[in-house]
This record gives structure tokens, sequence and C-alpha cells, in this order.
């Protein structure tokens, strides 16, 4: 009866003790899995970059990822009902989870290139005969002019209002707009919105790291653009290699069939069950998150790094906020060429190479920027103490 009562005990501690763990947020990360293939973490003093691995997923992201792994569900269905509930969250006609913000791009161009023809997509990227040209400002060349080429289109560049107009014709598949670029160029979204409404020609909005503030998640759609493309990887904190594709329903009905798990041109961007899946759970959470609160710690951690700098003389800092992607607070640290010689890549060298390793960006010849955006917390403290150690031993 006692070793019964004892058995008893133990198992509903340890029970309780297994609840207890897991009631918690994920245990804190390791570096071993990159240690042993010889890879330093970084502190993240970027923000959301691809090259870095975007962002970093929430616990509840991960739990609802590895939920997604346990069983198997047909892609398609999946696909279909995940697309429709982003959909009636962001109050949009369709929508659709890609590999990331370049697949939308693709999907965008296939949609408008091949139609949903059954014919025309087994066709692809020979476009014979459909409509091939995608019109683009060249103030918006960003490198993801490929994306679109895969599809087997053509570029036509255009510089201002006039050449628009001139360079539409009864070829044009789609106006591809990058939004991040718009203030260097010459036509603005409105006139580029209007433009494809009035010549009946889909418009493209590339938005990939512009979900913040969150309202710009609604804001393109609702602003008129035919389609719009979101990173989930990025302010969403999804996975990196997630996207979202929204628009007109008819658009997004003919960029599917081209997509995984089908044979079509998209097979090779394979979007997993556990990356829909996870996008679908991190989107519904940034829709929920405190954004003021978050605001507020970013503030915060500014004006540390201000504050702690201040001193050092010869470096000046200030507030800086991109006016479109990335729209958070940063800090920008510049120095006087007579009170440090450092140029730009001897400091962001040093800080790469401490430890622990900070990557931070080059704005300019004597000139950082940092992001605390992606930081996790303390780590803006390791950042000032870094700085502080470099320049006043300098």
């Amino acid at each position: 009866m006692e070793i019964e009562t004892t058995r008893r005990v133990f198992l509903a501690t340890s029970a309780a003790a297994t609840a207890a763990q897991t009631s918690h947020a994920a245990p804190p990360p390791t570096a071993d899995v990159y240690g042993r293939l010889g890879i330093r973490p970084v502190i993240n003093g970027v923000g959301v970059v691809t090259h870095l691995g975007g962002s970093l997923m929430h616990p509840e992201v991960l739990r609802a990822m590895q939920d997604a792994a346990r069983c198997f569900v047909p892609l398609t269905e999946l696909q279909a009902k995940a697309g429709a509930r982003i959909a009636e969250l962001l109050g949009v006609d369709a929508a659709m989870v890609t590999n990331g913000c370049a697949s939308a791009i693709t999907m965008a161009t296939v949609a408008c290139v091949a139609q949903g023809d059954p014919g025309n997509l087994k066709r692809l990227p020979d476009t014979t005969g459909m409509k091939n040209e995608i019109v683009q400002q060249k103030s918006h060349r960003g490198g993801y002019e490929q994306q679109m080429l895969l599809a087997g289109t053509k570029i036509v560049w255009v510089d201002t209002k006039e050449e628009l107009e001139r360079a539409i014709n009864e070829r044009t598949a789609m106006m591809f707009f990058y939004n991040e670029m718009e203030p260097e160029g010459k036509i603005s979204r409105h006139e580029w919105i209007e433009t494809g409404k009035r010549r009946g020609v889909p418009t493209f909005n590339d938005a990939a790291s512009d979900a913040t503030p969150m309202d710009r998640l609604f804001q393109y759609q609702k602003e008129g653009f035919d389609l719009v493309a979101f990173s989930g990887g990025k302010a969403i904190r999804g996975p990196q290699s997630s996207g979202i594709l929204m628009g007109r329903k008819d658009l997004i009905a003919a960029a599917v069939p081209a997509f995984t798990p089908f044979a079509g041109i998209g097979r090779n961007m394979k979007v997993g069950k556990e990356e829909i899946i996870g996008l679908l759970t991190a989107l519904e959470r940034y829709l929920k998150a405190d954004h003021d609160a978050e605001r507020k710690e970013l503030e915060a951690r500014v004006t540390d790094l201000r504050d702690g700098l201040a001193n050092i003389d010869g470096l000046t800092t200030e507030r800086y906020i991109p006016p479109i992607a990335n729209h958070v607070p940063h800090v920008l640290v510049s120095w006087s060429e007579s009170a440090f010689p450092w140029k730009i890549g001897e400091i962001t060298k040093k800080l790469r190479d401490g430890e622990p390793s900070i990557a931070v960006s080059a704005f300019g010849e004597r000139r950082l920027k940092i992001s605390v955006w992606m930081m996790q917390p303390g780590e803006h403290s390791i950042v000032l103490n870094r700085l502080q150690e470099l320049f006043q031993k300098a």
C-alpha cells in the first residue's frame, strides 16, 4: 500500500512537472546545432533580412508547425482552406501561401500570363501566343525581375507616366510595382493603379518587407492593387520559407494550379504543410499582438543606445525610421574622420568578428544603421557595450 501511494505521488508529481514545462515558452535556444557546423549565431542588428534568416518565430508558431508535422493531409485542401482563412483575416477576395515573397512574384506573373488556362500552364515558360510583357519602372529595379522572367516574360522598362502609357499594349500581362522603391520613382502607386484600371492591366505590388505598421497589410489591396505580396518570415514572424499572395479571386485561382503539389512551373517552389500552418498561426498572432507595447520596447532600446553613446567625443547618433520597408525605430551612429579614422567596413568587421558576433548595416562611409527590432531581450545592451569599448579605446 505504501509502495502504491508513493508511486501515485511520483506519477502525479511527474505529470505536474511536465505540465509546468509545457505551459511555458520554448526552452532558450542553444548554439549546438550551428556550432557543430562551425557557424556562430549572430546578434541581429540588421533587421528582418533573408540573409540572416528573416525573423524568429514565436513559440506558439513552432508548436503549431510541430503539430502539423505529425499528420498527413491533402495539400490542395490545406492550401484552399488556409488561403480562405487568410483572405478572411485580411479582408481580401482570395489568398494563397507561397514559398516566400519571391515565389509570390512568380505565381502572380504566371496568373497574369497563363490566365488559368491548363494548356498555357503546361507550356510555360514558352509564352508563344500569350500576353508576356511586364511593365516596370526603371527606378524599381530591385533584383527580383528574374522571378518574373522565369515564366517566359519580357520586362518593358519605363521612367515617366507618358512612357507607361506608350508601353501598354495587347501583349502587356502585368504592371509590377516595387513598394520599397516608390520614393525613387516618377510614377506614384496611385497613378500606377489608376493606369492599370483604365487600361485593363492587372497591377501587382511587391510589399515583402512592408507589413509594419500592421495596417499596411490591408492598405494596398484597398487602394486598388489587383495583387499584393508579403513575406511571411519578416514582420509577421512566420516561417522564412513562406509568403502571402492575395488579391483578385480570379487571379489567385489562376495561380494555384501552377503551384505545388501540381506538376506546374511552381512545383520547385514547394511549401509544406508545416509552413502553411506556421504562417497562418503567425498571421493570427500578429493581428492580435499588442503593437503599441512592442513599439514602446523598441523606442526604449533606441533611447538606451543613444544615451549610452552620447558622451563619446566625435560620435553622433540619431533616431531613424525608414519611410516604407522596416518602418520601425533604428539608430544611426556617425563619426567624423578627424575623431576616428575607421571606415564603415572596419567597424562592421570588428563587430562581426567579436564575441558574440554582431551584424549591423552600413549607411554611408562613416555611419552605421542599427536595427533593434529583431534583438532578443538584453542584446541591445551587449551591442552598446561593444560600441563603447571600440570607440572609447580609439
